[in-house]
């Protein structure tokens, strides 16, 4: 009797152990969304990363999905490359600060379609540093007066705080966007903040008065530090002011890079275009395989920082224009000029017709695209495939784990 007790009591022990086996397999294969939305507060609200509940690997087939759509009628396709943590990536972070009607000050982004502020205390994708300060400088708003800028009413003073971060050098940036260029006890609470974060380099007032949705104004004032810092990427360093164009994710930005220019397949010979080169980066890390950089960028103050990061990393064969790319090579090509390789980084609206036009006219051997757009990129890919160029290659590159978005290196080749 005792041993017929001790016989059913394992066998219900072992189909538990079984059911909750099952339990789990069924977990597992129900989606790929072991990682759910509830380890997220805020995804609900924030709605910024789409992805936001699935594991990774599903997040990286949708992807490799997606741009193989895209891509496929144009050539061949590599599998993306994604990262090995995708957590905390950004080092780039920007909060929007307001106030509730109960006085509540609170911090983060602004929800999905509207302007009300998500009160976002940590995030999964920026760097927990930079969401520290930000808490911070939340918690310290009262002690020194400071109100949180109210976009209905105009009243208040802080509309936004900026917080950028070396990788490499650990140099942090804290961008504090006011109404005024007036802050009340400014050495005093730049002192607190960096009691608590004494790796802050440098601090910096943004002018932003106007009545508009961009983050930053035109007028910067330095109030601690150089008003800059400084990181390393593929070799190169790199200054970054408050406005300066630099990659948020800077591990996978040394791989799409690298990528770029292994396409090009420099031998020290070329004469190399940087369109759209903003800050040099790609024309700078370009340099030192190159016989000659052209960069070429509209943006005044991205031009300056390009030709400040020339001299900082003592490199004499890059020369940098204020001026339309499209309209700079339509020139070159009139004056019989040529270039044997044009990398272009366009933003993520793409490019358009006149400057593929150029491209066209131009004539270079190589064409290295390196998009943060696909839709995009495959539109202009169908003009450049239509005027004489065949796609050899396409890389799709994860720089923004958890969201929608897919960047990618791609090289054409001029048909002959």
């Amino acid at each position: 009797m005792e041993e017929k007790i001790n016989k059913n009591s394992n066998l219900k022990k072992e189909l538990k152990h079984t059911n909750l086996k099952n339990t789990d397999k069924r977990k597992l294969q129900a989606g790929e969304k072991e990682k759910s939305s509830e380890h997220c507060p805020y995804a609900k609200k924030c709605g910024g990363c789409d992805y936001q509940g699935f594991s990774y690997k599903k997040q990286l087939e949708k992807k490799q999905s997606y741009m193989r759509k895209l891509m496929e009628p144009f050539g061949k396709i590599n599998p993306i490359v994604g990262m090995d943590n995708p957590y905390h990536y950004r080092h780039k972070v920007q909060a929007a600060f307001s106030c509730t009607k109960r006085g509540h000050i609170v911090a983060g982004v602004y929800e999905k379609h509207s302007h009300d502020v998500v009160d976002v205390e940590q995030c999964q994708i920026e760097d927990e540093q930079a969401d520290a300060i930000i808490r911070e400088i939340k918690n310290m708003m009262r002690s020194f007066r400071i109100r949180a800028y109210d976009e209905d009413t105009g009243y208040g003073l802080l509309r936004h705080v900026l917080v950028r971060k070396g990788y490499h050098s650990g140099q942090i940036m804290v961008v504090l966007v006011l109404v005024s260029p007036i802050l009340p006890s400014k050495n005093n609470f730049v002192k607190a903040l960096r009691k608590k974060f004494p790796e802050i380099s440098t601090v910096v007032i943004n002018v932003n008065d106007r009545k508009t949705s961009m983050v930053l104004g035109e007028r910067n004032i330095t109030i601690y530090g150089k008003g800059f810092i400084e990181d390393e990427l593929c070799g190169c360093t790199f200054r970054i002011s408050p406005t300066s164009f630099y990659q948020v994710n800077p591990q996978q930005t040394e791989r799409l890079y690298k990528k770029a220019i292994s396409c090009a397949k420099l031998t020290g010979k070329e004469t190399v275009i940087d369109a759209y080169c903003g800050t040099g980066t790609i024309g700078l890390i370009a340099s030192s395989k190159a016989k000659k950089v052209i960069g070429v960028e509209l943006n005044r103050d991205a031009v300056k920082d390009a030709i400040t990061n020339a001299k900082r990393n003592n490199i004499h064969n890059v020369t940098f224009y204020n001026e339309d790319a499209g309209k700079f090579m339509v020139e070159m090509a009139r004056n019989g000029q040529k270039a044997d390789v044009v990398i272009m980084d366009p933003p993520r609206t793409g490019s358009d017709e006149a400057f593929l036009s150029s491209v066209v006219q131009l004539a270079p051997e190589k064409v290295v695209y390196v998009s943060c757009g696909p839709d995009t990129l495959a539109r202009d890919l169908k003009y450049l495939t239509k005027h004489g160029y065949r796609m050899k290659e396409c890389s799709p590159y994860d720089m923004f784990p958890f969201t929608r978005h897919v960047e990618a290196v791609c090289l054409l080749l001029k048909e002959r």
